[in-house]
């Protein structure tokens, strides 16, 4: 049984090497099926790894809230539009929730920087020293501010990479330096290591973060003190998110005032959250694009049945003699199913190379991450042989239901 698979392997290699040109398109579709799947699968896996990269940038174990929204004349504004979180609600947090390692709160606002003869405009965050623990912010050089300089509303300032490097020049030193930020002088006494981009867009690097009394009191000019942008928390452990998300929930109710069935005024999100939410998004299109790249694999095998049938058609004198001779007819299936398993595999081969090639080109040229694995290219390789085996079922049927004394008739 082997040497009769093998020699039919054979005599298909010798009838489709015969016929090169129309081999070539036929495999066209299962080539192009093939390694579009492996492409768009790699590069949804490499945008999924990017998202978790930027998650890992926002810290570890942290929770957010953000006040809610507003409405005016019936038209309600964005999340964060109101004014309904304060410094308070974050110490309370931190008093009485004991699942919290640590509470830390920012106000956030965009100004023009001076150094120099030169500007540049970005976000002012006037924060806590305790959010930048939570948010696991390290230093390229010098280092953070103190309790002491919130508590005595000190001008000292810590930049973002993409302020320095809009700022200074290259090589030079910007912790002591002075900046301006509208007309306050501060000392620089500390350059952010980079984060690159958030989950969420925007450049976490082109920031300059003050303490929040000295944002409060010299830079913002805020009606409302005490108000902040927005809460940040953390937990020692992942697994007590869920169970801290709800104790902040039922206290900052409580802070508030607020009855029960009557809306939040605030928002809770988890990293965890946003990941989800992300990695959603990512595996939805993930799954369109396959579902696009499917369609080539079908088209391929369509191709290959239609090759087939045509084949069978040319050979039908061919199979009437093998018939005559004692060929049975679950031999003359098997030749034409094993031409169609040629085909789907051999294109498969070549198909795989022509993924992995143009997901390595995606990241070369437009700079997307792609990753590239064995699962990915195994599945898409049995996909082809499904395909070459299901669309190849039908000629190989009716090649091998002719009618001896008619197919040696025929001309």
């Amino acid at each position: 049984m082997l040497a009769f698979v093998w020699l039919t392997i054979v005599t298909a290699l010798r009838i489709l090497g015969r016929n090169r040109l129309r081999a070539g398109l036929t495999m066209l579709g299962i080539i192009i099926g093939v390694g579009a799947v492996i492409a768009m699968v790699s590069i949804g896996e490499g945008a999924k790894r990017a998202v978790q990269r930027q998650i890992a940038t926002m810290g570890t174990n942290v929770i957010f809230i953000w006040p809610g929204s507003t409405t005016a004349s019936g038209v309600r504004g964005a999340m964060g539009s109101a004014v309904t979180l304060t410094v308070g609600d974050a110490l309370d947090l931190k008093k009485k929730l004991p699942l919290l390692s640590d509470t830390g709160w920012y106000k956030r606002d965009q100004a023009q920087i001076v150094y120099g003869n030169r500007n540049w405009n970005c976000a002012i965050q006037g924060a806590s020293p305790s959010l930048l623990s939570i948010r696991e912010w390290s230093f390229s050089s010098g280092g953070s501010f103190t309790q002491e300089d919130l508590d005595g509303a000190a001008r000292v300032a810590l930049l973002g990479q993409t302020v320095v490097e809009n700022l200074f020049d290259p090589g030079e030193e910007p912790v002591g330096a002075v900046i301006r930020i509208r007309n306050v002088p501060f000392h620089v006494i500390g350059i952010l290591s980079a984060k690159g981009q958030s989950p969420q867009g925007w450049d976490q690097d082109d920031v300059v973060i003050i303490p929040f009394s000295t944002a409060e009191r010299k830079v913002f000019g805020t009606l409302f003190l005490g108000s902040v942008t927005a809460i940040v928390a953390s937990t020692d452990r992942t697994e007590d998110l869920p169970e801290a998300t709800e104790q902040i929930r039922d206290l900052m109710r409580s802070r508030h005032r607020l009855q029960s069935g009557q809306p939040a005024d605030f928002t809770i999100r988890t990293l965890v959250d946003i990941g989800q939410v992300q990695e959603g998004t990512s595996q939805t299109l993930t799954v369109m694009l396959m579902a696009i790249a499917s369609i080539s694999l079908f088209v391929g095998g369509i191709g290959i049945m239609n090759i087939l049938l045509v084949s069978v058609t040319e050979r039908t004198r061919e199979i009437g003699v093998r018939l005559a001779v004692g060929a049975k007819r679950r031999h003359i299936m098997m030749q034409f199913l094993i031409e169609a398993m040629t085909l789907s595999v051999v294109g498969g081969c070549i198909g795989i190379l022509f993924g992995i090639l143009s997901a390595r080109l995606t990241t070369v040229i437009a700079g997307w991450p792609t990753i590239i694995s064995s699962d990915t290219v195994m599945v898409a390789f049995a996909f082809s042989v499904v395909v070459g085996l299901f669309f190849g079922l039908y000629p190989a049927n009716k090649a091998a239901r002719l009618n001896p004394i008619e197919a040696l008739r025929y001309e």
